[in-house]
């Protein structure tokens, strides 16, 4: 494993930085917040511990996993958001809960470190049991339970494509592990085939980016119908020039959702656009490393106002690896036999 770097837009120097600002974030019981004070849920806390393994912080990315180990409830899993000192809102989003999957996968990879696997294989098939309790019978996966266990009654698209991702991470640690877990397997097979052909199975939520490139950035959608998924929506979502908008009829652009379309359109084969994206989160950048989370145009005002979050850099630093495509890390959203 070394620092990505992408030629003429970021070099590994400038991640390291971007790393260190991350770090920088992470509290002694190795929670990750947002920015400074701020509050910490386990999906972006994962996201936060990948970059920090990407750039060679392993003890750190460690302390994170250990985190969540510490912290995962009996059921197999966490709240929506931390404090420091306590749980913040105690509803359970079951993609975040997911997301370990691919956080532990994703450090195996870094590391080759087979026995923090095999010691975190516990939480994550906790985890995605937990989240496979909210599967329908007809494939997709409701999105949230309260502490009380009462399900919501909906699922979305950009959650349930994440946990099909997260499903086959798991597949694949348990694989490497030989820990054979076959009903992960035909839950992700009907989870993915519920994407591709039955999109009333899920809340219309069509004005949100994220709705529009995670299956393909998730790898439920492969192929031309994932190119063709990009390219019939891409004047809607992107600004030329600035970058995705976060919803398409408001022109705010954020750097993490650019970075993640980036790498979606690595995962179809268009190298050119997502360099190109990836460029444009420059614009982002703070001196000290660190992104800001979005920008409204045509003033360009910081929105969150002066927030500077983890999870983007964050995805500057995966889409960076994705790009520069020489860590065993780098295929994680784009190959997804």
């Amino acid at each position: 494993m070394r620092t990505p770097a992408v030629d003429g837009i970021a070099s590994a120097e400038q991640l390291d930085a971007t790393g260190d600002t991350i770090a920088e974030l992470q509290l002694g019981s190795g929670m990750i917040e947002w920015f400074p004070g701020g509050h910490a849920d386990p999906w972006n806390h994962i996201e936060a511990a990948m970059a920090l393994s990407t750039v060679g912080r392993i003890a750190e990315a460690e302390a994170a996993y250990q985190w969540l180990a510490d912290r995962q409830r009996a059921d197999g899993s966490w709240h929506n958001y931390y404090l420091a000192d306590r749980v913040e809102d105690p509803k359970i989003d079951v993609n975040c809960v997911a997301y370990v999957a691919t956080g532990v996968w994703h450090h195996y990879l870094a590391t080759k470190d087979a026995g923090f696997a095999e010691t975190m294989f516990p939480v994550v098939d906790r985890a995605l049991d937990c989240v496979l309790d909210l599967q329908t019978q007809q494939g997709e996966v409701l999105w949230a339970r309260r502490t009380d266990g009462m399900p919501w009654s909906y699922a979305l698209l950009t959650g349930s494509s994440s946990i099909s991702h997260s499903l086959l991470c798991g597949l694949r640690l348990a694989g490497m592990l030989d820990h054979e877990r076959p009903w992960w397997k035909e839950a992700r097979s009907r989870l993915v085939e519920t994407i591709a052909n039955v999109p009333s199975a899920f809340a219309p939520k069509d004005r949100w980016a994220m709705d529009w490139y995670y299956p393909v950035l998730t790898g439920a959608l492969t192929g031309a119908d994932g190119a063709i998924r990009l390219v019939d929506r891409w004047d809607e979502f992107v600004m030329a020039g600035k970058g995705v908008r976060c919803v398409a009829d408001r022109p705010w652009v954020t750097a993490a959702e650019t970075c993640e379309c980036a790498i979606a359109l690595l995962a179809a084969g268009d190298r050119r656009s997502a360099l190109e994206l990836f460029a444009w989160t420059q614009i982002h950048r703070h001196p000290d490393g660190s992104y800001v989370t979005g920008l409204v145009y045509p003033e360009a005002a910081l929105f969150p106002e002066r927030e500077r979050s983890s999870y983007t850099a964050a995805a500057v630093i995966l889409a960076a690896d994705a790009i520069d495509g020489a860590n065993p890390t780098s295929t994680l959203f784009t190959v997804h036999d």
